[in-house]
């Protein structure tokens, strides 16, 4: 290793720090955030009901690593943050979820013209990063809104966890507790899981999440439930979704409102993870973050080859925190996550078993969605312009089993209660347009599907 030259590039004295202490910050990271390459196949490859989106697990799997790996590495090279990228949770549902609606509308090609979306999307993004204008969408949306949208996703994600589990089932009355599930094998899977991984993240150990994962997986293989085919291969791949993205669709009125959604979510997501994690380093400038626009750029630019290899939108990863906490203070961080992200492509066959089987992943879900919950603090209840729109949008998102509906909902309501109450200075024109946008879009389009 050329010390030296890890040196000039990132310099490792002037941030008190040593090789050693960055790479094994980014082994941290690394294991904190590695859950998602169990969880992105299995969430693309299925619908919400189970049916397969058309998106093949090997493809996204091989589309995951890759794009994280070139994601993380630009963000350690050029912004030199030890902040680390991958599919965000969150937007992979949200990616699902429009697979679905463009399914039902009659899309002929449905998964590939969603990567056109997000691969529009991440254009746009870097559009905005280049002149400077992620500032005046960050602003548009109130910090009410953002945090309904975190808690509205996670409690669906959680919903949809608790249903892979087997612990929640299907009802005339909506759903109810499935109590044959508390003696069945899947039980003991979800319920190992589950347990072991809030116990560690309770006295907060480094990747708890893929700890609970291992210990759920020894249950399942040791129950039967489990048929390994090798553990050490490349993906299989039987329809590829590299460079498979459909752009002839994506410029419609029906496409336009998934394409404003996919930029606020990444905007938001990667400026909250940016602030939160140079805070806790130590890295802020006068309250400013160093390398902004590289760092944003490497976000933008995962995600434009993320749709182009084949997954959902690349974001920066709030876990990157953990690696913070190990120490981290460099890019070299981050390039260590991303030669962990490629040293991973090998136990392909190993990561598809596990992620194929729902009741091993089913507890990261309900524990990633329990994280997201907590911007719940973050809503202004004392404003019934704020407070109901953020509540419409945690309730709608799970009940109409869909992030862009419940999403639309809260954003139409937020604008009438803000020009009924006359608060035309905090009703800022982007929301306005894009509640005028939905609302027609669902009276005269939507209606019609």
């Amino acid at each position: 290793m050329d010390t030296q030259l890890l040196e000039r590039i990132f310099k490792l004295r002037e941030h008190q720090t040593t090789p050693l202490r960055e790479m094994s910050a980014g082994l941290v990271t690394f294991l904190t955030m590695a859950y998602i390459l169990f969880v992105q196949p299995a969430v693309l490859s299925t619908d919400f009901s189970g049916e397969p989106t058309g998106l093949d697990p090997g493809a996204v799997l091989l589309a995951t690593c890759l794009a994280s790996a070139f994601a993380t590495f630009l963000m350690g090279v050029i912004a030199k943050l030890p902040i680390a990228l991958a599919p965000g949770m969150g937007q992979n549902f949200f990616f699902v979820s429009v697979v679905v609606a463009l399914t039902a509308r009659g899309f002929d090609s449905p998964w590939q013209t969603a990567l056109g979306i997000v691969f529009v999307a991440g254009l746009i993004f870097l559009l905005l990063t280049f002149f400077g204008l992620r500032e005046a969408i960050l602003h548009s949306l109130s910090p009410s809104l953002r945090s309904a949208v975190a808690v509205g996703i996670g409690m669906f994600i959680a919903f949809i966890g608790l249903q892979n589990g087997g612990l929640v089932t299907d009802a005339p009355a909506l759903v109810t507790l499935n109590v044959s599930h508390f003696r069945s094998i899947d039980g003991a899977v979800f319920w190992t899981g589950l347990i072991v991984t809030l116990i560690l993240m309770t006295r907060q150990v480094p990747g708890a999440i893929l700890i609970g994962i291992v210990c759920a997986t020894i249950v399942a293989s040791a129950s039967g439930k489990l048929q390994y085919h090798g553990i050490l291969d490349f993906p299989t791949i039987k329809e590829p979704a590299a460079f498979a993205f459909n752009l002839s669709h994506v410029f419609s009125l029906a496409c336009l409102p998934f394409i404003v959604v996919f930029v606020f979510m990444d905007v938001f997501d990667t400026m909250g993870t940016l602030v939160g994690v140079t805070q806790q380093a130590n890295l802020q400038e006068d309250g400013t973050i160093p390398q902004l626009r590289q760092a944003m750029t490497a976000d933008a630019l995962g995600t434009v080859v993320g749709a182009a290899l084949g997954t959902s939108t690349v974001t920066s990863y709030i876990e990157s925190a953990a690696g913070v906490q190990q120490g981290g203070r460099t890019g070299l961080t981050a390039v260590t996550v991303a030669v962990l992200f490629l040293l991973a492509l090998p136990f392909s066959p190993l990561i598809m078993t596990i992620g194929t089987y729902p009741p091993i992943t089913a507890p990261a879900l309900v524990c990633v969605g329990a994280m997201m919950f907590r911007n719940a603090k973050s809503i202004d209840w004392s404003d019934e312009t704020e407070s109901i729109p953020a509540f419409m949008i945690i309730l709608g998102i799970p009940l109409f089993f869909s992030i862009a509906d419940g999403m639309a909902l809260g954003f139409v309501v937020w604008a009438l209660l803000k020009l009924a109450r006359g608060r035309f200075d905090k009703a800022t024109w982007p929301m306005c347009v894009l509640a005028a946008v939905i609302a027609i879009y669902f009276l005269s389009i939507r209606v019609q599907m």
